[in-house]
């Protein structure tokens, strides 16, 4: 039978990425969270955790800390009286997202759900195309991502579509754009990408131009709020979710550079597909909230 303080002491050390802050977690020494883990290594006769820095788990540890998070959320729904004292009171949801939708509308999607219970979220901000990776490795009880087949032992539901705009300030459009986006306009020109696994800008280029450009000038900018203001200021242009360009091109700050053609997103929520209420109820103020404040499409899967 395995021993949840050992792997604990596993989980804290991945999660935090020290062993020093894992102890500090656990309310024990380091020394202790390192004879732990070393334990729970030669009960199971094999290696758990690569020393790096950070440390982070071999693909049998990976598989142990699915198994310790599932139970760990199950055992969280049980009643107080029939946990142990020092068992955590407040539940922590790890969540795999893209930042778009958690500047935008994850937070008022979810707040009916934290109004009703004692709740904290465990963010993991990557990209909508990545966010699943997490899920497979089981680092995250579930996931926003815009890939719509779950992973093996996980359900998925259409949540909603994010519509992008490729934009650019006034100023900007002018100097590189002066007879609108074209292929060699596009390739010269600044652009804003988020990171190096954001293929959203050439997807929408694909869509406008046919093709996109073989090299960028690009500016690589892993920060949503930070993106845009390069964008508005004129520096570069790039996509933006329609519900924060919108009103900065009705009022004439950002101009749309392919209003034609708009780049739609389907997101969809991943989970495990574990008998949890609090998980079940997650999911669907999740669905309810998106109904709301995303794009709903009739056949989202064709």
């Amino acid at each position: 039978m395995l021993d949840y303080r050992l792997l604990a002491a596993l989980a804290a050390v991945v999660e935090t990425g020290r062993f020093d802050l894992a102890a500090r977690q656990l309310l024990i020494t380091q020394s202790a969270v390192s004879q732990r883990i070393k334990q729970l290594e030669e009960r199971l006769g094999q290696v758990l955790l690569i020393r790096d820095n950070p440390p982070r788990p071999t693909p049998a540890g990976r598989r142990l800390l699915t198994h310790f998070r599932q139970v760990r959320l199950l055992e969280n729904e049980l009643p107080a009286s029939l946990l142990a004292e020092d068992t955590e009171a407040t539940t922590s949801l790890p969540i795999g997202i893209n930042a778009d939708s958690l500047a935008t509308w994850f937070w008022k999607a979810v707040r009916p759900l934290l109004d009703e219970h004692e709740l904290l979220f465990d963010l993991r901000v990557a990209d909508q195309d990545v966010t699943e990776r997490l899920l497979r490795q089981g680092e995250v009880v579930g996931c926003i991502s815009a890939t719509s087949k779950p992973p093996q032992g996980c359900r998925a539901g259409y949540l909603g579509t994010m519509v992008y705009r490729l934009c650019a300030a006034p100023s900007f459009h002018q100097r590189w754009f002066p007879t609108g986006l074209t292929l060699s306009a596009a390739a010269r020109a600044p652009v804003a990408i988020y990171n190096r696994q954001d293929a959203l800008h050439r997807r929408l280029l694909e869509r406008s131009c046919g093709r996109a450009p073989r090299r960028w000038q690009a500016h690589y900018i892993p920060s949503q709020e930070a993106y845009n203001t390069l964008i508005v200021d004129g520096y570069a242009y790039g996509c933006i979710p329609e519900q924060q360009c919108r009103p900065l091109l009705d009022n004439g700050a950002l101009v749309d550079l392919a209003p034609h053609a708009p780049e739609p997103v389907r997101l969809y929520w991943h989970s495990w597909n574990l008998r949890s209420s609090l998980l079940r109820e997650l999911e669907q103020t999740l669905q309810r909230g998106a109904k709301i404040l995303l794009l709903q499409e009739e056949h989202p899967e064709g």
